[in-house]
């Protein structure tokens, strides 16, 4: 077997073998005592062997930050409570009360990526073509580069100000040296411009591992754009970068609707028959145009391996936990579930709402029942149990991106644009031209504004493209709803679910306040939608540091066992969490706030 073909079969074991360590070299960035430094001389990558070997060492190097990606986001949130068979670990991630002992704060591990990437970079030479005069390595470049950007960023949220280094550590002089640190905003900025170039470059195909398809494994560059934009408060960029990903996510122009995946009533008789296509997408990892799934990390099949995902395990009753969860569903996501009100079309084109006070998980939106089962008084082993499923982590892999992230994340920087009323379409009704010409447009009052709203372009005609719903026409095929319809019955027709405003104030706190209201609902979207995937507590994070207003965050993570428990809640988190610095973790005094 030839020497370069040789390399393949260790590549998805996690291991980077000896001809290249290389790439290891930042595992003791942070230990000023340690030599464990290895050299390099002029190595360049310019043998295809080499460069496709290197890039999936750093897939594996990526999956050591998956679990803590997910557990560092939804712990630290409103949405999920620890039990007793949670680790310590676990629960001082809950608590806020993380040391550098706990298992899920080593920024060391994201070093380990970043220095992979900076090396990567540094020596691949992508000016290298082929007899077509096309470039070789220049998509593995582009993936290198989203790769470096995704991780600083999760450094950058998680530690609030850290050391940026964009040049390979290869040396012991090098380690040793000291750093400039920078923030968050300044490292999106920073991000932003480095990527924006390769923006539209394709994924490499490396075809697929096993039955995972490589193209799965990469992290859209502009998603990444939109994601390093939001936070840097750059609105419209953002927005322009999320729309981008939506209209190239198939290949350049193609469509990329949200679908039409739902829990809905079935009739209204004794509200006791319900249709779910929602939650059988997060078991699904194929790829396909009509994919939920975006971006995941892969992770090893057998516990034993060294990268094996505990997500299962901390989410699921099964044997491996003794069927003994770590995480339940809080009371303030059932609450919130509860209060959202379920409207119903009928054939006849009548609207009627669900009760109330339906039994638990089915009053309100349906999401929360399809995502959780739960058994009370289960039998195992000659003992009760309480049982539990967690739809969303179902599979070894750990899920990053999916769709409805991407369009939640437009409205999002849609409304802090300026154009509240684009982003509660985009919850209510879903968007198409049509949708933007009538309930948009309308409300631009500059021409800026009318050319920003319409460079966004949704088109359709009556069986391709963003087909939005009509409820007048009760056999249309359409593949466009409001994201709230996931789970709420439609909320295009729903009188409980507005589009908030003010007649009575003027044109400018009119605006500001439709973009506050909205940013609330889309909030509370975030959390019906993507309850439990790791993206909660930077969405509350985020929106308080836009609106320099803590207890934004706070009193949301206080209230994690319901209005009554708040008090509970503070005197097992200790940390004045309306103390921004509290919110960050740190590293035996060389990272982080």
């Amino acid at each position: 077997m030839h020497k370069k073909n040789m390399k393949a079969k260790y590549i998805l074991s996690g291991v980077l073998v000896a001809a290249m360590t290389v790439f290891s070299s930042c595992s003791d960035f942070f230990d000023q005592e340690s030599d464990h430094v290895t050299f390099t001389d002029n190595m360049h990558l310019n043998d295809p062997a080499d460069t496709i070997y290197t890039l999936t060492g750093i897939m594996a190097k990526m999956q050591a930050l998956g679990d803590r990606t997910i557990l560092l986001g939804e712990a630290r949130g409103d949405l999920v409570d620890v039990t007793n068979a949670a680790s310590s670990d676990l629960r001082d991630i809950a608590q806020f009360n993380i040391g550098d002992d706990n298992q899920y704060n080593n920024p060391r591990d994201y070093y380990a990526v970043i220095n992979n990437c900076n090396l990567y970079i540094a020596k691949a030479d992508t000016a290298l073509k082929n007899n077509r005069n096309q470039n070789i390595f220049l998509k593995e470049y582009a993936a290198v580069k989203a790769y470096r950007a995704w991780t600083y960023l999760q450094l950058a949220i998680n530690y609030g100000r850290v050391p940026f280094v964009t040049e390979p550590i290869v040396t012991k002089a090098q380690s040793d040296a000291t750093y400039e640190t920078k923030d968050i905003t300044d490292i999106c900025n920073w991000l932003v411009n480095d990527i924006a170039p390769l923006a539209d470059q394709e994924m490499p195909g490396l075809g697929s591992f096993g039955i995972t398809d490589s193209r799965l494994l990469y992290f859209p560059i502009y998603v990444v754009m939109g994601d390093l934009n939001l936070w840097a408060g750059n609105y419209a960029d953002a927005a322009k970068a999320y729309y981008n990903a939506i209209t190239n996510a198939n290949g350049a122009n193609t469509f990329y609707p949200i679908g039409s995946n739902g829990v809905r009533w079935i009739s209204s008789g004794n509200w006791n028959s319900y249709n779910d296509s929602w939650r059988f997408s997060f078991s699904n990892e194929s790829y396909n145009s009509s994919r939920e799934l975006m971006t995941m990390i892969a992770g090893d099949s057998i516990p034993s391996d060294g990268n094996y995902s505990q997500l299962r395990n901390i989410f699921n009753s099964n044997e491996q936990n003794n069927y003994e969860v770590s995480l339940v569903p809080s009371q303030a996501i059932q609450d919130l579930s509860a209060a959202q009100v379920y409207c119903m079309v009928t054939s006849d084109g009548d609207t009627i709402y669900a009760p109330s006070n339906l039994s638990m998980l089915r009053s309100g939106d349906l999401r929360l029942m399809s995502t959780w089962t739960t058994v009370s008084n289960y039998t195992y082993n000659n003992r009760q149990i309480d049982y539990q499923s967690i739809v969303k982590h179902s599979t070894r892999n750990v899920h990053i991106y999916r769709r409805a992230m991407l369009y939640l994340r437009l409205a999002e920087a849609l409304n802090r644009a300026g154009y509240p009323r684009f982003a509660y379409q985009i919850l209510s009704s879903g968007v198409n031209d049509k949708v933007i010409a009538s309930k948009v447009l309308p409300y631009c009052t500059t021409a800026a504004d009318s050319a920003f709203v319409s460079s966004f372009s949704f088109p359709s005609t009556s069986t391709t493209g963003y087909i939005v719903a009509d409820l007048s026409v009760p056999s249309q095929n359409y593949n466009t709803i409001g994201i709230h319809s996931r789970g709420s019955g439609w909320s295009q027709a729903n009188k409980y679910y507005l589009m908030p405003d003010d007649s009575t104030l003027n044109a400018t706190d009119r605006l500001n306040y439709q973009i506050d209201q909205v940013e609330r609902m889309i909030v509370d979207e975030g959390a019906l939608e993507c309850a439990f995937e790791g993206t909660r507590y930077y969405d509350l994070m985020r929106v308080a540091l836009r609106r320099n207003d803590p207890s934004f965050l706070a009193d949301r993570v206080y209230g994690r066992r319901g209005a009554a428990h708040v008090g509970e809640m503070k005197s097992e988190i200790k940390k004045d969490l309306l103390n921004t610095n509290n919110w960050f973790l740190s590293w035996k005094g060389k990272i982080g706030l």
